[in-house]
């Protein structure tokens, strides 16, 4: 027999590698997607770059939530079949090995990235989306270092507008201003500059706009004549917009950690709106934990094909089931929300049918001599496959040529 530790090291090995490709490919993906988006939304919002690279940072979390249950799944799936491809399962099997002995390691796998998962939904993931959402809100709000629009006039506070020619260092720096500000209704300063920086004060509300190399209008009521100065250096003080703070963590059932959703949706403050949302969302990360349990039984379920098949209709089917069920628990998490069904049921009995389906797949699988869970899908994927062939096999002038 072989030694059970050299098999073990074996598929860790074989696991390991397309569950780490698949993990950071699937997270790259989305971040790429959102990346363009966000691209665009800072350019409008005249925010620096560096706004960008901050905000991906706290989507990170939430989309190796999504990307750690499919590298998990495909990792698995892609191991047993290179196994069961080249014959090496067969062998494994004539040697005393089962299935569930070989499902010791992917569990393995399972239980730690269920467990980091659970971290991540449950505690990283709400403070990064209220990081999130924070920078949007400064990037529509004015934030100034990162509000000046190049080349365009920006109303700043009460009576102010300023246009700058070029921006730099995050939108601190700026080149080419030119400032026309209206004091107490009547007093006027219209200001130009080669340079100037933002600087911070020790009032919040407040800060001051440090010019060089400028000239300066003053006009008022009672003088004969605008006075003009020119200046080295010169501290204009701006007033921030009056907007209201960014609120308090928690505006949304996503930014709650597990902790605080168990506290909101049995408050028993009488909202009962907002206490079946925070169940909703509760259900909803458990249930998300939960499958990754399911999904090495799904992986050697899929990954096995017929014989003297190498069909790769598995693959495709796994990734169409996790997707279909991400998307049923959304809209189960929705009902739950709306009251249309008790959170509890609307989110555990889906699971318990995909659990059922998983089980019955790896049962007939492992259980039942000869037995092939999509072996009818198989058989209709060779089918097609082999008209495929004949189809442009007629239109193939090397095998018109040899007929």
């Amino acid at each position: 027999m072989i030694p059970a530790k050299l098999v073990d090291r074996y598929l860790a090995r074989l696991i390991a590698v397309p569950l780490a490709a698949t993990m950071v490919i699937a997270a790259m993906l989305l971040l790429l997607e959102k990346m363009l988006r966000l691209f665009d939304f800072v350019a409008q919002q005249g925010g620096p770059v560096s706004v960008v690279w901050r905000m991906l940072a706290n989507l990170i979390p939430e989309y190796l939530s999504l990307g750690i249950p499919i590298g998990l799944m495909l990792g698995v799936l892609l191991a047993f079949r290179r196994l069961a491809v080249s014959s090496e399962l067969d062998v494994l099997m004539a040697t005393g090995y089962s299935y569930r002995r070989l499902l010791r390691v992917p569990y393995m796998f399972a239980g730690a990235l269920a467990f980091v998962n659970l971290m991540i939904v449950g505690f990283l993931q709400p403070y990064s989306r209220y990081a999130y959402e924070g920078l949007r809100y400064e990037l529509r709000t004015g934030a100034l270092g990162s509000s000046i629009k190049v080349g365009e006039f920006t109303t700043l506070g009460k009576g102010m507008t300023l246009r700058v020619e070029r921006s730099q260092d995050g939108g601190r720096e700026l080149s080419g201003i030119f400032v026309m500000a209206e004091r107490d209704g009547a007093k006027k300063l219209a200001v130009t500059a080669e340079h100037g920086r933002f600087m911070a004060t020790d009032d919040v509300n407040t800060i001051i706009l440090r010019l060089r190399n400028g000239s300066l209008v003053h006009d008022q009521p009672g003088f004969s004549s605008p006075r003009v100065l020119t200046f080295a250096n010169h501290d204009l003080p701006i007033d921030l917009p009056k907007e209201g703070a960014f609120r308090l963590r928690g505006g949304r059932d996503g930014e709650l950690t597990i902790p605080e959703l168990v506290r909101t949706g049995h408050a028993g403050n009488g909202d009962k709106k907002e206490e079946r949302k925070s169940r909703a969302e509760f259900h909803f990360r458990l249930t998300e934990v939960a499958t990754m349990m399911l999904l090495p039984l799904l992986g050697v379920a899929l990954a096995v094909p017929p014989k003297r098949s190498s069909s790769a209709v598995g693959v495709f089917l796994s990734i169409v089931m996790i997707v279909s069920y991400y998307k049923i628990n959304e809209y189960a998490e929705a009902l739950g929300a709306r009251g249309g069904m008790s959170p509890f049921f609307a989110l555990w009995i889906p699971f318990a049918l995909f659990a059922g389906l998983i089980w019955w797949m790896y049962s007939t699988l492992a259980h039942v001599p000869g037995g092939q869970p999509i072996a009818a899908l198989e058989r209709q994927a060779s089918r097609f496959g082999a008209w495929l062939r004949r189809r442009f096999a007629r239109h193939d002038p090397a095998a018109i040529a040899a007929g």
